[in-house]
């Protein structure tokens, strides 16, 4: 008696965790898509956002974060060997070759804003 009992009470549990999985998983979906702001939602105003496209933005933002990270790495990196290579102060001519740098790879990124998301039709 004691185990139809229990097994009852699983069956009835486990809509009610699939549920709040569910709810999570919304949620989490809801804050991705405030947190990619109003230039990723003017892509498609007229259409709404599916949760794959949701995803597919946040990781799109995400690499071009990491890239951009990379590349600052790289190039502080640069300036810093720069800096230790020559026993002089840095010149103005230095400066610029490391300005026009970060300009060209800052521009050289296609932002994810301009990327529509994947549609089958």
């Amino acid at each position: 008696m004691f185990l139809i009992t229990l097994f009852l009470f699983l069956q009835l549990r486990k809509p009610l965790v699939e549920k709040l999985r569910r709810e999570r998983i919304n949620s989490s979906i809801e804050q991705l898509k405030s947190l990619l702001g109003p230039e990723f939602l003017k892509q498609q105003p007229d259409s709404k956002l599916e949760k794959a496209d949701i995803l597919e933005m946040t990781v799109c933002f995400l690499t071009q974060l990491q890239q951009q990270n990379q590349q600052q790495k790289t190039l502080i990196n640069h300036f810093n060997n720069l800096q230790s290579s020559s026993d002089k102060n840095l010149t103005e001519d230095d400066f610029c070759l490391l300005s026009s740098t970060v300009q060209t790879s800052i521009t050289k990124e296609k932002s994810p804003v301009n990327i529509a998301p994947w549609r089958p039709w």
